[in-house]
């Protein structure tokens, strides 16, 4: 059974992707005279100006991960298998071209047309606007499989394929004529590029050879050689320095210099996976690349030496993450821990906040001297780290666990750097045992303090400042088994372990002993401690989860529903819901107070981390191979969302990722109207018989209707307002030589003073209400009719009930027992007092001489006696406990 309607969380915007491993597009815009480079994230083409490096525009989404990417002056092409799309205002599709039987490989716009090249060897050039095949070619895969094409310069119709047999061809696209075939060089042709000269064409091969060839001529005029495997990218500046830029899948790129035909200088580690694309910007010194590894850089070559420097750069994880967590209280920064080795933070409100803390090493210099690619000294992956703002100018802030390893790092987060302290036992200071390795870590909210737990079951305090070990807890060890996680609650009280032998302790803090031990139903593999409510969540490893009181002591909550290992868990703000994700992909959102799942979701792949913003806004999560942080708003901030608890049968719907540019939730909004579940819940008027219930109308409405006279008299104005006389639009003059205007005639006031009674004889609806209430005893027509009238009004009407008001006895005998019917069920209870004392004060001498209203009022005045003396013996009795509590706790 699924629900209708939304979910509590919507897909909002991806963190941390900027590029992937097809090479980037180079653009100029004419009218904005700067320019743009697109790159192929997932499904999606991020635009970002070079100026900046800022993100200008995210296209949407494909259907598949983009394979292929080209660009001319108006769209961008970019393709996934065999379909062919493109791109108008970095935006929309407006065309698709579908015909290849294979992926595609190769794209190249050439004037109204665009060349498309799959991996079965079929060329086919199709027309842009109308999205007709112009020309197929198809190619023998032995003797000519294209691998690189490109169209020289100032060469009409023409263009030049490389193939991985090593020969090339020129061809007329006109005339579908072969106009030239070069020999070649016996390596497989990775890349082509126009050289700034004409008829000069660059050749990457296979071998790592870069041949600068004439291809008028046929003759070959330079010949490089790098050792660094095949040449992935080439670039030639055009800022008069005659120089050569050639990628390698190694990451690094070499400088050549055309005139003296030499080395000039290499930039090592530029990437650290394989060169994808490098282009320089024309007329500036500016080199910008893209690789796999999830980053673009803009280099600069102003210094001495011709070697570039980063002037501009936008990087991710270049390998999944493993950890994340919210650093600090507003909500703005999300710390990463990456499979890569780094730690960054990335923020949720603009790029140019990202920070990269970089990767832990034992030893920094010497990490700096060897490089990345022979770096000994690096440390493995980060599994577990804790973070806390509190004295973070001061000295370090964040202490992690590496993967396998047995001490501990910090890291300073004002200076984006590893710290200073390596924090581990004393007894391996000199050695490194290989078995024995930290698991689990928290830092105390002073940051003053780091809590380590380790797999031999061993918790040890460290003082963050200095880094000096502060003492364990146990005599050797805290637990028998490893130690599967540790906390330290808000006021540096109490510290909570967990063991994989199914124990929980707790320990107090400074004097280190053991407060209090339990034995849980199962191993624990991770506890996370909320502390501002003094609630600790525990996942297990059959797949439960149990929520423990840390002031009580005991578990107060059981959930179980997931079919696969916990991964992670995190508290909402208020500590009201425990949010998990398992190794089965789903997200589950548990209500604490009702002990109720309330949401699940779907994902595509599992959700490895989980953090929810302080703010409560944001729910961070990172996937299994997956180099993104996606974030998912919380729907129940901005729209109506059931909170219900989910059936038994319930199946979660599949929810995409979402992607770099935030999602409007204006779709979902439309369907939550017509949701039963999102019927609003309405009061009754009564919850029960023995309740007296006030009415919900204002104080406005009845607290003065004694006082109306009063209020009259104040507001009543001194004189009555006097209409202005208009003048005439021609003022009469009178006949003469002379000319004089006639004196304005005083106006007879001839309209009578004597009111006609007939208008006020006429009966009001209340009026023929309680006339035919006298015969049907039902008096909720009267009563509401009563209750949306003004105070005005209502005394006009109760005036309007007496004979010389145009009413009666009858009448009058209705009203009052209309009060009574209202006493009786006990609500309005205001109302009906305020009623009756404007009806007594009206018409007290009336009563008094009627035998039959007489004996209604006094009827009514034994039902008030009743009705009173039983709520002040309730306010008595509240009071007095109300009294008893408040000095009880002096």
């Amino acid at each position: 059974m699924a629900r209708a309607g939304g979910g509590l969380f919507a897909g909002f915007r991806v963190l941390g992707r900027f590029s992937g491993p097809v090479p980037h597009v180079l653009r100029y815009h004419g009218r904005h005279r700067q320019f743009y480079v697109a790159t192929a994230v997932g499904s999606s083409v991020h635009t970002y100006n070079v100026k900046k490096l800022g993100i200008v525009a995210v296209s949407n989404a494909l259907p598949q991960d983009i394979t292929c990417l080209a660009a001319d002056r108006m769209l961008i092409f970019a393709s996934y298998d065999n379909i062919l799309h493109a791109f108008a205002r970095n935006k929309e599709v407006v065309h698709t071209y579908e015909g290849h039987k294979a992926r595609i490989h190769l794209l190249l716009p050439f004037g109204d047309h665009v060349i498309s090249v799959d991996v079965e060897n079929v060329l086919i050039v199709w027309n842009i606007q109308s999205e007709e095949e112009y020309l197929q070619v198809d190619f023998d895969k032995a003797t000519f499989a294209v691998s690189a094409v490109m169209h020289p310069s100032t060469y009409l119709n023409k263009i030049l394929l490389g193939s991985e047999q090593g020969t090339l061809q020129l061809w007329n696209i006109r005339s579908n004529k072969l106009l030239y075939s070069f020999p070649g060089w016996q390596f497989a042709v990775t890349t082509l590029e126009q050289a700034p000269a004409v008829d000069v064409v660059a050749v990457g091969l296979v071998s790592g050879h870069i041949i600068v060839h004439n291809i008028k001529f046929d003759e070959t005029l330079m010949k490089f050689q790098q050792d660094w495997g095949p040449i992935t990218a080439i670039s030639f500046r055009t800022d008069g320095h005659p120089v050569m830029a050639a990628g390698s899948p190694i990451g690094h790129i070499a400088l050549w210099d055309l005139e003296e035909k030499k080395l000039m200088c290499q930039m090592q580690e530029a990437h650290s996976t394989a060169i994808a694309g490098m282009s320089f910007v024309p007329g500036e010194p500016l080199l910008i690349t893209n690789g796999a590894d999830n980053a673009i850089r803009v280099w600069i070559f102003d210094g001495p030496g011709g070697t570039g420097r980063v002037l501009r750069s936008r990087m991710g994880h270049s390998a999944p993450p493993t950890k994340i967590r919210y650093h600090g209280q507003n909500g703005e920064q999300i710390l990463s821990a990456g499979q890569d080795g780094t730690l960054q933070s990335f923020s949720t409100v603009h790029e140019k906040f990202n920070k990269s803390l970089g990767r832990g090493s034992i030893n920094k210099k010497k990490s700096k001297k060897k490089g990345l690619k022979l770096d000994t000294m690096a440390l493995p992956p980060i599994t577990v780290f804790a973070s806390e703002v509190a004295h973070q100018s001061d000295w370090d802030s964040i202490v992690a666990c590496h993967q396998g390893y047995i001490t501990c790092t910090t890291w300073n987060y004002q200076k984006t750097s590893m710290g200073a302290h390596k924090l581990r036992p004393a007894e391996f200071s000199k050695h490194k045992p290989i078995d024995i390795y930290a698991t689990a870590v928290d830092i105390t909210s002073c940051g003053n303090f780091a809590v380590i737990g380790l797999s031999t079951g061993r918790v040890d305090v460290y003082n963050m400042q200095s880094g000096i070990h502060r003492g364990c807890y146990g005599k050797e060890r805290a637990h028998e088994g490893a130690v599967r996680g540790v906390a330290v609650d808000g006021l540096n009280q109490l510290i909570i372990t967990a063991g994989s032998e199914g124990l929980i302790k707790f320990w107090k803090f400074k004097s280190k002993d053991l407060v209090y031990s339990t034995e849980l139903p199962s191993s624990p593999s991770g506890i996370l401690l909320h502390r501002d409510s003094g609630i600790l969540g525990i996942a297990f490893d059959d797949f439960s989860i149990s929520v423990l009181d840390i002031e009580t002591r005991k578990i107060v909550r059981t959930f179980s529903g997931h079919r696969g290992r916990i991964n992670d868990m995190t508290f909402s703000p208020d500590g009201r819901w425990l949010i998990t994700s398992s190794m089965d992909c789903t997200i589950k959102t548990w209500d604490l107070p009702s002990g109720c799942l309330i949401d699940c979701f779907l994902v595509d792949s599992a959700a490895v981390s989980l953090t929810m913003s302080p703010t409560g806004d944001f729910l961070a999560s990172t996937h299994v191979d997956d180099l993104g942080i996606y974030l998912w708003s919380n729907r129940s901030l901005y729209s109506l969302v059931s909170l219900r608890p989910l059936p038994a049968d319930y199946e979660p719907s599949m929810v995409t990722h979402p992607s770099t540019c935030p999602v409007q939730d204006v779709d979902e909004a439309g369907d939550e109207e017509t949701s039963d579940e999102m019927i609003e819940y309405v009061s009754p008027e009564q919850l029960g018989e023995q309740l007296v219930t006030l009415s919900s109308l204002p104080e406005s409405r009845w607290k003065n209707l004694l006082s109306l006279d009063v209020i009259k008299k104040k507001n009543k104005p001194r004189e009555p307002p006097k209409v202005p006389k208009s003048a005439p639009f021609f003022i009469p003059t009178v006949p003469g030589l002379i000319p004089r205007y006639i004196a304005p005639e005083e106006e007879n006031d001839t309209q009578s003073k004597v009111v006609n009674l007939g208008v006020l004889a006429q009966k009001t609806d209340f009026y023929i209400h309680l006339e035919e209430a006298l015969s049907t005893n039902e008096y909720t027509v009267p009563l509401n009719l009563l209750k949306s009238l003004g105070p005005s009004n209502i005394e006009i009407e109760l005036r309007g009930l007496a004979p010389e008001g145009g009413g009666s006895m009858e009448v009058m005998l209705s009203f009052l027992r209309m009060i009574g019917m209202m006493l009786n069920k006990k609500y309005n209870f205001e109302l009906a007092q305020a009623y009756l004392a404007l009806f007594l004060k009206l018409h007290l001498k009336i009563l008094s001489s009627e035998p039959n209203l007489l004996e209604e009022v006094s009827r009514l005045s034994t039902q008030l006696e009743e009705t009173w003396i039983h709520l002040r013996t309730l306010f008595n009795q509240s009071l007095c406990v109300l009294t008893y509590m408040k000095s009880a706790l002096l």
